[in-house]
Order: C-alpha cells, then structure tokens, then sequence
C-alpha cells in the first residue's frame, strides 16, 4: 500500500477531530525535531483530550477516535512517526465534514501556527507508544482530578472544573452538611462543561459554560452518596465525574 493510500486511510480513521498537530520534536522516527513537546502535550490537553483517547496524555474522551488505537496499525505496518505527524498536522486544519451539532465535530484550526506543529509532534512522537512520559514532559499537566476533597462552606460547595481542559473536576471527592446546598463549578478553559448531581431522588442539571462561566445548581439533600458529573456528551463516561458525600 502507497504512503498516499495510508495517509487518505489514516485521515478517514481520524475524522471527528484530532484537534491539535504540527510538525514538531523528538527527534526519533521521523518526527520533526524543532517542536517544544511540552507546549504540545499543555495544547493537546487543553484543546484535544475531552474528545480523544491518548493513553500518554491522560486523555480518556469517547467522542473521537482513539489516537492509539487508530496508529497502531499504521505503525506496525513500518510506517513512520513522521508520516503520522503529518497526518494529525492535516486534520487539524481540514477535520471531517460533519454537523456542528455531531459530538463528533471538530472546527478547523482549533489550534494554529507553531503550537499546532508542537501538538502534532507530540500525538506522533507518543502515540500507541507503551508507558508513561518522562522528565519534563511527564510533569507538563497535573494530574487530572487529583486534588484534595472539597467541602461546602456557608451553604456553597465550589467543585471547578480541570483547568487545563482534562475531562475532570478539580477533585473527585467532596463533602457537605444536610439541608440546602449551591455547587458551583467555574469552568476556567475553552472545553464546555456543566456539572449536575444525582442520586436519593435528586437529578440536577446546571448550564454548560466555558471560558471562564459557572455552572450552577440548587438543591436540598439528605444522608447519603450523590455522584456529581458533566453531562455533556461523553464527558461523564470519560472520567468526568465524583462523589459528594453528605453527613
């Protein structure tokens, strides 16, 4: 098979968005070595990994394809890292056509210039690649949904949403008096998200808000385990989710 048959393969395969590429750095198989990958692994967070599975990057999104499994045949095929690179670099400035109201949808350019060649760098340079990042590279990005559990004070309970864009809250845990109760969740990046709350007979749904909005609900709860969770389409099924414990 021609480079020219896998690459219109591996774009077919990569439709819905792989949001974020450039020619970029590593400097091993291929891959362009002028890039900052750590700009490309902060970007690919921030703008790819609500959509996309990236097992390097943390990223757990169910919306797009899986950036692993989608090059691994290519790779075990003997084609290059190089020609992945391209690939990503491409679909990012003409993704798939498909409606804007597809969860599959992805708008061209969403990422430009250099960080676009940093992001397409690192989605080549570490893709269906086994283990974990190291040195910088492996500190670039918190860990998703690792903070510290987060209590209501005076009747409000503020649980933001990951700032770097990851399909997490801040923290995965929180806690709060019986009787009436406000969660709010700031959303500080440009992925939307909401936060809703269910179980012992409430259902709760806020706003879905980005760049900087909040989301906001209003409830009266018992004793008991409530799971709180963004609702939009593949958020929650990609790790979005905690459990606020009321006492």
């Amino acid at each position: 098979m021609s480079h020219a048959s896998v690459r219109t393969r591996l774009l077919g395969v990569a439709a819905c968005g792989l949001l974020a590429a450039g020619l970029s750095a590593c400097g091993s198989e291929g891959v362009s070595e002028n890039a900052n990958l750590i700009a490309g692994k902060k970007a690919f967070a921030q703008k790819c990994s609500s959509c996309h599975v990236l097992a390097r990057a943390n990223a757990k999104g169910v919306t797009g394809p899986d950036l692993d499994a989608s090059f691994r045949q290519a790779l075990s095929e003997g084609f290059g890292r190089g020609t992945i690179q391209g690939v990503v670099r491409d679909q990012i400035a003409y993704p798939a056509d498909v409606p804007k109201d597809s969860p599959a949808y992805m708008p061209g350019d969403l990422v430009t210039g250099e960080l676009a060649s940093d992001v397409a760098a690192y989605v080549a340079a570490v893709a269906a690649r086994p283990g974990k990042d190291t040195g910088k590279l492996a500190t670039a990005i918190p860990a998703a949904g690792a903070g510290k559990p987060v209590a209501a004070k005076n009747g409000t309970l503020s649980i933001p949403a990951d700032p770097n864009g990851q399909l997490a809250y801040v923290t995965k845990q929180a806690t709060a008096p019986t009787g009436a109760l406000e969660i709010e969740s700031k959303n500080a990046s440009s992925i939307p998200h909401d936060i809703a709350l269910e179980g012992n007979g409430v259902s709760e749904k806020g706003e879905v808000v980005q760049d900087g909005g909040v989301s906001t609900i209003s409830v009266t709860l018992k004793p008991g385990e409530y799971q709180y969770y963004c609702t939009v389409a593949g958020h929650r099924e990609g790790g979005m989710e905690g459990t606020l414990t009321v006492k």
